[in-house]
This record gives C-alpha cells, sequence and structure tokens, in this order.
C-alpha cells in the first residue's frame, strides 16, 4: 500500500512560515538528503521533517516529493524556492545590520578551483579578522555546476572567471591576470618575455580536465589565433598541481593564470615563458542572484578580496 499525504489548500491567509521552517525547506532543496540537511541545519532529522511537514501544512502545498530512493522538489517547491531563499538572506542581513556589523551570518561562497588554492589562504584570515560575525562556507566545483547552484539559490555568491553569460546574474569585476606558459628546465621557450599565441602552435598542450573554464578559455585563445597544438595523447588532469608536474615530468607545456605561478611553479624543475603585451589572460570577479537582497554585502567583499589578492 502506498501511503500518501493529503495537503488541503491553504484558506486561512493569516498563516506565516517560521525561519525554521523555511530553513527546513531550502536546506532539503539544496541537498536533496534528508539526512545531510539536518546535519548542516544542526537540528535532528525528526525536527526537519517536522518542520517541512508544518510548512507544507500551512501552505497547502507540496514542496518536496520524497520516496525511498530520492529527494525532489516539486514544481511548487521550484517556484517558491527564489522567495524563501530571499526572505532567509534578508533574515541574515537583517541579525547583521541589527548588530553594527554589516555582511554577517551565513555566506555560501563557490569558487572554481584554479582560483581557490591561491586566494582563500590569504582571503579566509582577513575575513575572520574584518568580518567576526560572517559564517562563511567554501563550495569549491566547476564553473557550470557553480551557476547551477547560484540560481537555485544553493550558493550566494561564486568566485569565477567572467563574463559568465548566464541571466539572472550579476557580475563585479574584481582583477585581471595575464597567462603564463609552463615549460619544462631548458625548453626553448624557457625566460622568453615576448611570446604571441602564435607561438603555442603545434606545441604539446597540456590542458585540465573537461569542465574547467581555464580548459575551455585555453582552447578559445587557441582557436582565435588558428592555432593547433600538438596531440599529448590521454593525460588527463583535475588540477594545475597535477598538470604543472606533468610538465615537469616532460610531458608537454600548459597555461597557468599568473597568480597560480609562484605556488606552482616553485616545485620541480620547470621554467616559465611570458606573452609580450597585450599579453591573453582572463578576467576575475564575484556574481550573484540579481534578486539578492545582498548586493551591499558582495560589493564588501569584492574589495576585502582585492585589497588581499597575492601577487
Amino acid at each position: 500500500m502506498i501511503s500518501r499525504t493529503i495537503l488541503i489548500s491553504v484558506t486561512d491567509q493569516t498563516y506565516q512560515p517560521t525561519l525554521s521552517q523555511l530553513r527546513a525547506f531550502v536546506a532539503i532543496a539544496e541537498y536533496r538528503h534528508f539526512g545531510t540537511a539536518a546535519t548542516r541545519l544542526n537540528v535532528s532529522q525528526p525536527t526537519l521533517s517536522q518542520a517541512l511537514a508544518s510548512l507544507e501544512n500551512g501552505l497547502g502545498l507540496q514542496l518536496i516529493e520524497r520516496s525511498t530512493r530520492r529527494v525532489l522538489v516539486t514544481p511548487a517547491g521550484k517556484r517558491l524556492l527564489p522567495q524563501a531563499m530571499a526572505t532567509l538572506e534578508a533574515a541574515d542581513r537583517f541579525v547583521a545590520s541589527a548588530a553594527g556589523t554589516g555582511l554577517g551570518g551565513t555566506l555560501r561562497m563557490g569558487i572554481i578551483p584554479t582560483v581557490a588554492p591561491y586566494v582563500l589562504p590569504t582571503l579566509l584570515p582577513e575575513l575572520r579578522k574584518q568580518l567576526p560575525t560572517l559564517a562563511p562556507y567554501v563550495i569549491e566545483d566547476q564553473t557550470a555546476r557553480l551557476l547551477d547552484a547560484l540560481r537555485t539559490g544553493v550558493l550566494d555568491v561564486a568566485l569565477l572567471a567572467l563574463p559568465t553569460d548566464a541571466s539572472g546574474l550579476l557580475e563585479i569585476r574584481l582583477y585581471a591576470e595575464e597567462f603564463v606558459l609552463v615549460v619544462p628546465r631548458g625548453h626553448e621557450f624557457a625566460g622568453r618575455r615576448d611570446l604571441r599565441p602564435a607561438d603555442l602552435d603545434s606545441l604539446p598542450l597540456l590542458l585540465l580536465d573537461e569542465g574547467h573554464c581555464l580548459r575551455d578559455q585555453t582552447l578559445d585563445l587557441c582557436r582565435s589565433h588558428n592555432v593547433h597544438p600538438g596531440a599529448v595523447g590521454d593525460t588527463r588532469t583535475a588540477s594545475l598541481a597535477t598538470v604543472v608536474q606533468c610538465v615537469a615530468g616532460d610531458l608537454g607545456v600548459t597555461l597557468i593564470p599568473e597568480m597560480a605561478v609562484s605556488a606552482e611553479t616553485s616545485r620541480g624543475t620547470l621554467d616559465i615563458a611570458r606573452f609580450a603585451s597585450p599579453a591573453p589572460g582572463r578576467t576575475i570577479g564575484l556574481a550573484f542572484r540579481a534578486s539578492s537582497a545582498r548586493v551591499e554585502d558582495f560589493e564588501r567583499l569584492a574589495d576585502i578580496i582585492r585589497g588581499n589578492r597575492p601577487e
């Protein structure tokens, strides 16, 4: 026998959901798992389930469809999720403002893998220093998944390469950085500062795995200059640290952003070569929902990142 929960359409317009009920709904929609959502909210699973049930009964709507195998957000849940997120964001902002701290409360920040290792060591201590009431959560992932998480309310803001070309999002430009060619020690290009994109033609160019925006940026650079890198076999890497070590092992050459040069070329037998001006590169910035009530907060965050960008 299949058990069903019958929800009666709400007629009492005086019903007001609590923040706890909204947090339960948003957490379940975010993680698609009751146990994980309960852990993140630091409540028991029965408490979480009761909060969701109270919200659904109060609204007369099913927001979450739960089976033994998966958790789904219903069409009504998808329609109301952005508003629930906006309500919680406004509540966090209200509490922070009452404390006179400005940017405070929970901040779920996504960041791409080719930025995270080089920004976070200086950014996180500075956030603790300047914003002691801020509770940041960091999610490292590829650009496409970060954008999906922004649109669905899983993330508040993301640090990634611009432009995103994503509808419904706003962007704050932080800085531009050049690409640097990493080569094995003694390579014919080692130490050069006058490279042109055409010099990449036929080079065994190592790339990050599919899904990484740096891979796409490198391929776009090659296509725009009619450059055809040489084949590098089946080598596939998921991090700059790994691809640089493959260069040290004489498997090929690679392009990395300027910010990563100091950290990644200090290990192994490597040399670098720089491009003549104007050098190819990328722009890094923040992206967030246009509907967010935290624009001023993100502008403050942008200022802190700019002021603590590693050289």
